[in-house]
């Protein structure tokens, strides 16, 4: 039984939006993201994808989009930066952001 892999770069340029929360598993604040994410993904349904991505564990990828601090989440449609943003955001905050940058339909 084989599983495929998507790369990062094939994620963020699919279809759907993707939100990537760039952490680190020190991160204290990074942890508190976690709830707030999945009440987020819970919000928003099958509009975006919500994925995470350790800046210690994939430095290549951290640097591309110049990761300065955790948490850092950017929002990709189609493989362009609709929105960046590092701290903590309560998962209403983040929703509306990502149904202000999102292309409709």
């Amino acid at each position: 039984m084989t599983t495929q892999k998507t790369s990062f770069g094939d994620l963020i340029n699919g279809d759907k939006p993707v939100l990537v929360d760039f952490s680190a598993e020190w991160c204290g604040p990074c942890k508190m993201m976690a709830p707030i994410l999945k009440e987020l993904a819970a919000k928003m349904g099958e509009r975006i994808r919500i994925i995470k991505i350790d800046v210690d564990r994939n430095p290549a990828i951290a640097g591309k989009y110049q990761i300065q601090g955790v948490p850092t989440l950017i929002l990709f449609e189609r493989g362009n930066i609709r929105w960046r943003e590092s701290g903590v955001r309560s998962a209403s905050d983040l929703q509306k952001i990502m149904e202000s940058h999102l292309v409709a339909g």
